[in-house]
Protein backbone atom coordinates (compact mmCIF):
# COMPACT_ATOMS: atom_id res chain seq x y z
CA UNK A 1 0.00 0.00 0.00
CA UNK A 2 1.59 3.44 -1.22
CA UNK A 3 1.97 6.40 1.43
CA UNK A 4 -0.70 8.05 -0.27
CA UNK A 5 -3.59 5.68 0.35
CA UNK A 6 -2.60 5.55 3.83
CA UNK A 7 -3.03 9.58 3.92
CA UNK A 8 -6.06 9.57 3.28
CA UNK A 9 -8.94 7.47 2.38
CA UNK A 10 -8.99 6.20 -0.94
CA UNK A 11 -9.36 8.26 -4.54
CA UNK A 12 -12.04 6.06 -5.04
CA UNK A 13 -14.03 7.29 -2.12
CA UNK A 14 -13.40 11.01 -2.25
CA UNK A 15 -14.41 10.67 -5.78
CA UNK A 16 -17.57 9.00 -4.56
CA UNK A 17 -18.28 11.61 -2.16
CA UNK A 18 -17.32 14.76 -4.51
CA UNK A 19 -19.74 12.89 -6.77
CA UNK A 20 -22.78 12.92 -4.28
CA UNK A 21 -22.55 16.38 -3.72
CA UNK A 22 -23.29 16.71 -7.21
CA UNK A 23 -21.73 20.42 -6.76
CA UNK A 24 -23.91 21.25 -4.23
CA UNK A 25 -22.82 21.91 -0.76
CA UNK A 26 -21.52 19.18 1.32
CA UNK A 27 -21.72 15.40 0.60
CA UNK A 28 -24.72 13.25 2.52
CA UNK A 29 -22.32 11.97 4.79
CA UNK A 30 -25.26 11.20 7.44
CA UNK A 31 -26.73 8.72 4.70
CA UNK A 32 -23.89 6.89 4.00
CA UNK A 33 -23.41 3.40 5.79
CA UNK A 34 -19.86 2.17 4.90
CA UNK A 35 -17.80 -0.83 6.33
CA UNK A 36 -15.46 0.55 8.74
CA UNK A 37 -12.17 0.28 7.74
CA UNK A 38 -10.16 0.92 10.97
CA UNK A 39 -8.24 3.44 12.68
CA UNK A 40 -5.96 6.38 10.57
CA UNK A 41 -3.13 8.62 12.40
CA UNK A 42 -4.87 11.66 11.95
CA UNK A 43 -5.97 13.92 14.68
CA UNK A 44 -7.96 17.80 14.74
CA UNK A 45 -6.36 19.65 17.43
CA UNK A 46 -8.25 21.94 20.06
CA UNK A 47 -6.78 24.85 17.88
CA UNK A 48 -8.65 23.08 14.21
CA UNK A 49 -4.96 21.98 13.12
CA UNK A 50 -5.29 18.76 11.62
CA UNK A 51 -2.19 16.70 11.60
CA UNK A 52 -1.67 13.13 9.89
CA UNK A 53 1.48 10.95 11.43
CA UNK A 54 2.31 13.66 13.81
CA UNK A 55 2.80 16.19 11.10
CA UNK A 56 0.21 19.28 10.25
CA UNK A 57 -1.54 19.05 7.11
CA UNK A 58 -0.45 22.52 5.51
CA UNK A 59 -2.70 22.50 2.49
CA UNK A 60 -6.21 24.19 2.60
CA UNK A 61 -7.90 22.53 0.41
CA UNK A 62 -7.42 18.78 1.60
CA UNK A 63 -8.63 19.89 5.26
CA UNK A 64 -11.51 21.50 3.31
CA UNK A 65 -12.28 18.11 1.69
CA UNK A 66 -11.52 16.15 4.86
CA UNK A 67 -13.95 18.73 6.90
CA UNK A 68 -16.60 18.01 4.21
CA UNK A 69 -16.75 14.38 4.50
CA UNK A 70 -16.22 14.67 8.74
CA UNK A 71 -18.97 12.45 10.81
CA UNK A 72 -19.71 11.82 14.68
CA UNK A 73 -21.13 9.12 16.13
CA UNK A 74 -21.52 8.87 19.51
CA UNK A 75 -18.31 10.30 20.63
CA UNK A 76 -15.99 9.17 17.62
CA UNK A 77 -15.24 11.00 14.54
CA UNK A 78 -15.18 9.84 10.93
CA UNK A 79 -14.20 10.48 7.66
CA UNK A 80 -16.66 8.95 5.89
CA UNK A 81 -17.53 8.09 1.54
CA UNK A 82 -19.60 6.18 0.57
CA UNK A 83 -17.16 2.86 0.28
CA UNK A 84 -15.60 3.64 3.36
CA UNK A 85 -14.88 4.64 6.73
CA UNK A 86 -11.95 5.35 9.22
CA UNK A 87 -11.67 6.79 12.76
CA UNK A 88 -9.87 9.88 13.43
CA UNK A 89 -8.66 11.65 16.83
CA UNK A 90 -10.58 14.96 17.72
CA UNK A 91 -9.27 16.68 20.39
CA UNK A 92 -12.03 19.18 21.18
CA UNK A 93 -13.87 20.16 18.86
CA UNK A 94 -13.74 19.75 14.60
CA UNK A 95 -13.91 23.14 13.95
CA UNK A 96 -12.85 25.89 15.22
CA UNK A 97 -14.89 29.57 14.99
CA UNK A 98 -12.42 31.95 13.75
CA UNK A 99 -14.88 35.10 13.42
CA UNK A 100 -18.67 36.39 13.66
CA UNK A 101 -21.00 38.86 12.73
CA UNK A 102 -24.03 40.46 14.31
CA UNK A 103 -26.67 41.97 12.92
CA UNK A 104 -29.56 43.84 15.31
CA UNK A 105 -29.56 44.26 18.85
CA UNK A 106 -31.23 42.04 22.09
CA UNK A 107 -33.75 39.30 21.41
CA UNK A 108 -33.85 40.62 17.36
CA UNK A 109 -29.97 40.12 17.19
CA UNK A 110 -28.44 37.62 14.50
CA UNK A 111 -24.96 36.17 15.01
CA UNK A 112 -23.00 34.34 12.05
CA UNK A 113 -20.33 32.28 12.60
CA UNK A 114 -17.68 31.22 10.08
CA UNK A 115 -15.05 28.37 10.88
CA UNK A 116 -11.28 27.99 9.83
CA UNK A 117 -12.62 25.74 6.84
CA UNK A 118 -14.94 27.86 5.61
CA UNK A 119 -18.36 26.99 7.05
CA UNK A 120 -20.95 29.30 8.78
CA UNK A 121 -23.67 28.62 11.30
CA UNK A 122 -26.43 30.81 12.78
CA UNK A 123 -26.87 30.50 15.91
CA UNK A 124 -30.61 29.44 16.55
CA UNK A 125 -32.58 26.34 17.46
CA UNK A 126 -30.57 24.43 14.92
CA UNK A 127 -26.86 25.79 15.81
CA UNK A 128 -27.15 26.44 19.68
CA UNK A 129 -24.56 28.07 21.42
CA UNK A 130 -23.63 26.21 24.67
CA UNK A 131 -20.61 26.92 27.25
CA UNK A 132 -18.72 24.35 29.58
CA UNK A 133 -16.73 25.59 32.49
CA UNK A 134 -13.27 23.94 33.57
CA UNK A 135 -14.50 22.63 36.99
CA UNK A 136 -11.08 23.64 38.72
CA UNK A 137 -10.32 26.89 36.95
CA UNK A 138 -13.67 28.41 35.83
CA UNK A 139 -12.09 28.85 32.38
CA UNK A 140 -15.25 28.70 29.90
CA UNK A 141 -14.74 26.76 26.78
CA UNK A 142 -17.92 27.77 24.53
CA UNK A 143 -19.21 25.93 21.07
CA UNK A 144 -21.18 26.96 18.16
CA UNK A 145 -22.95 23.45 16.62
CA UNK A 146 -22.24 23.71 12.86
CA UNK A 147 -23.37 20.49 11.50
CA UNK A 148 -24.65 17.00 12.30
CA UNK A 149 -23.12 16.92 15.81
CA UNK A 150 -20.00 18.82 14.42
CA UNK A 151 -19.34 21.64 17.06
CA UNK A 152 -16.98 24.27 16.54
CA UNK A 153 -14.88 25.93 19.52
CA UNK A 154 -15.01 29.84 19.51
CA UNK A 155 -12.12 30.87 19.72
CA UNK A 156 -10.71 33.67 22.46
CA UNK A 157 -11.04 36.83 20.89
CA UNK A 158 -14.90 36.33 18.86
CA UNK A 159 -15.68 35.36 22.69
CA UNK A 160 -14.44 38.32 24.37
CA UNK A 161 -15.91 40.19 21.48
CA UNK A 162 -19.60 37.82 21.89
CA UNK A 163 -19.31 39.03 25.77
CA UNK A 164 -19.92 42.67 24.87
CA UNK A 165 -22.86 41.82 22.98
CA UNK A 166 -24.43 39.55 26.27
CA UNK A 167 -27.36 40.46 28.17
CA UNK A 168 -28.66 39.74 31.05
CA UNK A 169 -32.42 36.80 30.90
CA UNK A 170 -33.44 35.04 33.58
CA UNK A 171 -31.30 35.21 36.29
CA UNK A 172 -28.12 34.07 33.38
CA UNK A 173 -25.71 36.35 31.32
CA UNK A 174 -26.18 35.10 27.47
CA UNK A 175 -26.29 36.17 24.20
CA UNK A 176 -29.67 36.18 21.75
CA UNK A 177 -29.32 34.51 18.27
CA UNK A 178 -32.78 34.17 16.26
CA UNK A 179 -34.54 35.00 19.26
CA UNK A 180 -33.39 32.09 21.55
CA UNK A 181 -31.64 32.67 24.17
CA UNK A 182 -28.10 31.11 24.82
CA UNK A 183 -26.71 31.35 28.95
CA UNK A 184 -23.11 31.76 29.76
CA UNK A 185 -22.58 32.06 33.29
CA UNK A 186 -25.59 32.53 35.99
CA UNK A 187 -25.58 36.58 36.56
CA UNK A 188 -25.11 36.03 40.49
CA UNK A 189 -21.79 34.81 39.50
CA UNK A 190 -20.75 37.28 36.66
CA UNK A 191 -21.15 40.15 39.70
CA UNK A 192 -18.86 38.50 41.97
CA UNK A 193 -16.18 38.45 39.25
Amino acid sequence: MSKQNLVTPSAEGIAASVKATKGKGLPPVHKWNPPFCGDLDMRIARDGTWYYLGTPIGRFELVRLFSSILRKDDDKYFLVTPVEKVGITVDDAPFVAVDFESEGEGEAQTLTFHTHVGDQAIAGPDHPIRVIRDPETGEPSPYVLVRANLEALIDRKSFYRLVDLGAHHDGWFGLWSLGQFFPIIPSSELEGL
